[in-house]
């Protein structure tokens, strides 16, 4: 244990840190160090005599889970660290539920459905119900069904409940109670949990089983909860009962950064933490270490606009920075090709790597135009929130045999892999099979497994086959507990026939997902190496508890490391970037045009603003195009609100780019590509609001463009009008660009700006 593990605190964080007992909220500015804070906490509370088991630690990713550990294995010694319960929201209550899920009549090794099985299941339903699945789309039913076990409401509360049933009738969808009921009951019968009955299911374990919460009140002495404006209902009620009897509750947190209402979580969590406990303390932590002065004062001048918030003032005492660069571009196009060349050019200038730099987006489906311009200049990069490893077709696949044989009753993976590969078992014996265990409510294995009983309609030759199936599942049922968890998972892989299905396919598609399943299988081997301890084996169970709770977070690959980091502002939280580019700045897109129906929404789309801009570390750029493609239309936009309520002091001038085209760079560090443009002086340009009418033509006849007239144009840069002709609103200017030439423009899409 390092004596001196304190010295590296500021006072505030001192504070926080040693004043162990009792309630207490820590509110942390963006930077502020919270995690040191959590982290010196807990290895503070051990200093103190705390047993680690005492401790139970809340996260929202399994990656801050795991740096924590490290940082305080450093700090007490690792043997120590490793016996803290510290994880996720889902993984802990998941080993809870795995250790009494017998109370609630659930086998210990349950199923976790990820979205995807949730979404398949729905969609079965759906089709069984004879419901238009136009209408009961599987996204629209599951996101209802995960909102209803958010707010702790079952599915019988769900059909008794008026006010929600009334709300789907006026959707067009007023079965969608009864999906739900069957949906909960099909994942009892498969012996199943989906994300949100981790928490939901933890919830009726310590409302109908006192005893278990008692046990749990009593283990767990010291709570700390990461994130905490981020949690919901479910979340909050759990925390709440598990602290009731101790009160030494720690939650950090901050207000400013509350951006998943669309999960459920509620902001009123961490404001109304005083009225849960009234004699709390509370710590500030505002001093950034993150950013620069320019880039901490911007957020702090968009923040403010807020009017639910904690009031705190950030600062910082880094250097002042530059100032916040805002791009204009003619089209979403062009905005991908100037974010390029501008990170190619401070490349090129700074020496900068690739992962120094960030491009946040409101929406996933603004990648396109960044990724295509970072391709023609060679410059690598990775999308986060793509398709993650583990929702690759053959990981499920191979995942969903591991399933089955941990878990006879998994009803999805069942329906996965009863044919692959193919062994002769078509589609009519599975739905003989579907139908005949829906009429007795049983699981479709029970079915496989008793052909005769429940006389299956099907042929001698597909029964022989399901029940060589169902013979070698059993047999690698029997060896489960007692093999090493990458040995039986080879063995299956290979015995299954999935191997040499794959190796046989000779095309790229097929080599790439046979590599797949080589490193499936290598991450297997890396997690029971890991995981060993002496007298212990590591099974495929617990491997399949791991592998169903990580994220897309979770999952970076040394290759993956310096490549330009492309992710929607949600996917950053948490992350820094040396430089952050912003894009999409547009009114309708950002702020979100869903937001704009009340004050609520339109503050948490500034809090997710504030988020944006406190990831960048040295230099922030925001970007817009004036026009964009949306829905197969090509849609005029102007400048988010966002941008306006930035103090002006800390923004520079809308920069007008020189058009040449953009080339591929030569190898050679002689030929630098260096990015040309012109800045016109802010004082000299009229503001765009002054020439809105005339510029995009919307209602006048453009009077104000005369021949001789100085104007700016966003992609050709200073130029002079040197001919006028038509009349409103198909009225051109002809002008002369030093640069390109003559331009003939129509001055209802032209966008100039004059210049005095």
């Amino acid at each position: 244990m390092k004596d001196n593990y304190l010295d590296g605190l500021n006072e505030a964080q001192r504070e926080a840190v040693v004043n162990t007992d009792g309630p207490c909220m820590v509110i942390a500015g963006a930077g502020s160090g919270k995690t040191r804070v959590l982290t010196y906490r807990i290895a503070h509370l051990i200093k103190q005599g705390a047993e680690p088991f005492s401790i139970l630690a809340l996260t929202f990713t399994n990656k801050a889970a795991k740096e924590m550990k490290e940082r305080i294995g450093n700090i007490i010694g690792g043997s120590e660290a490793k016996n803290i319960w510290m994880g996720t929201f889902h993984s802990i209550f998941a080993r809870i539920l795995r250790a009494e899920a017998d109370k609630i009549g659930y086998p210990q090794n349950f199923t976790i459905y990820d979205t995807q099985d949730s979404k398949n299941l729905i969609k079965t339903i759906v089709k069984e119900f004879g419901l238009d699945d136009k209408l009961y789309k599987p996204g629209i039913v599951y996101n209802r069904i995960s909102s209803a076990k958010n707010n702790l409401i079952g599915a019988q509360s769900y059909l008794n409940n008026a006010t929600i049933m009334g709300d789907d009738r006026s959707n067009g969808r007023p079965r969608i109670g009864e999906v739900y009921m069957a949906y909960q009951t099909r994942c009892f019968r498969a012996g199943a949990m989906d994300f949100d009955d981790l928490l939901f299911k933890t919830n009726v374990l310590f409302r109908d089983h006192a005893d278990v919460l008692y046990k749990y009140q009593h283990r767990f002495k010291y709570l700390l909860v990461d994130e905490y404006q981020d949690t919901n209902y479910s979340q909050y009620l759990i925390v709440k009962k598990l602290a009731a009897l101790n009160e030494n509750l720690a939650v950090v947190g901050d207000d400013a950064q509350s951006i998943y209402a669309f999960r459920g979580a509620n902001i009123q969590n961490i404001l109304n933490f005083k009225k849960d406990y009234p004699d709390y303390k509370l710590y500030k932590l505002e001093q950034n270490y993150r950013s620069t002065q320019v880039i901490v004062e911007a957020a702090n001048s968009i923040i403010k606009n807020n009017t639910e918030q904690i009031k705190k003032n950030v600062w910082t005492s880094n250097d002042e920075g530059n100032r916040i660069k805002v791009i204009k571009a003619l089209s979403d196009n062009e905005e991908g090709k100037l974010i390029a060349n501008d990170i190619y050019d401070i490349q090129q200038h700074y020496n900068a790597k690739a992962l120094d730099f960030a491009i946040l987006y409101r929406t996933n489906a603004q990648s396109r135009s960044f990724e295509e311009s970072l391709r023609r200049l060679n410059i690598p990069y990775k999308i986060y929130g793509g398709l993650s490893f583990y929702q690759r077709k053959e990981i499920k696949d191979l995942l969903s045999y591991f399933r089955l044989i941990a878990n006879h009753k998994d009803e999805e993976a069942f329906k996965r892999v009863i044919n692959y590969p193919k062994r002769g078992i078509g589609k009519t014996s599975v739905d003989h099979m579907i139908i005949k265990a829906n009429e007795h409510k049983v699981s479709l294995w029970e079915i496989a497994s008793n052909m005769q009983q429940y006389q299956l309609p099907i042929n001698a030759g597909a029964q022989k086959k399901i029940g060589e199936f169902t013979a070698m599942m059993n047999s690698f049922k029997s060896r489960l507990e007692e093999t090493d968890a990458y040995d039986i998972a080879k063995e299956i892989a290979s015995v299954t026939g999935m191997t040499k299905t794959l190796h046989d396919d000779k095309t790229p598609e097929g080599v790439s997902r046979y590599e797949n399943i080589q490193e499936l299988l290598n991450g297997i081997k890396e997690f029971s190496d890991k995981n060993k301890e002496e007298d212990k084996l590591v099974t495929l169970p617990d491997f399949l508890i791991d592998v169903a709770l990580l994220t897309d977070a979770d999952n970076d690959k040394p290759e993956d490391k310096d490549k330009v980091a492309l992710m929607t502002i949600h996917a950053a939280k948490g992350l820094e970037f040396p430089y952050v580019y912003i894009v999409g700045m547009e009114e309708n897109l950002f702020p979100s045009q869903l937001s704009l129906n009340s004050r609520t929404d339109l503050e948490e789309e500034r809090r997710l603003f504030y988020v944006a801009i406190t990831r960048a570390e040295k230099k922030l750029t925001l970007s817009y195009a004036t026009t964009r493609y949306r829905w197969g239309n090509l849609i005029s936009c102007e400048s988010s609100r966002f941008i306006e309520e930035i103090d002006e002091k800390y923004v520079d001038n809308v920069t007008i780019f020189d058009p040449k085209p953009m080339k591929k760079p030569s190898s050679s560090k002689e030929a630098a590509f260096k990015m040309k443009f012109s800045s016109p002086k802010k004082e000299n340009l009229k503001k765009v609001s002054a020439v809105t009418s005339s510029s995009a033509g919307g209602g006048s006849d453009n009077k104000d463009f005369v021949v001789g007239l100085k104007v700016a144009h966003a992609k050709f840069g200073k130029g002079k009008i040197v001919n006028i002709e038509g009349a409103y609103p198909n009225r051109k200017a002809t002008v002369f660009f030093p640069n390109v030439g003559q331009k003939q423009l129509l001055l209802k899409f032209a966008k100039l700006d004059i210049i005095e």
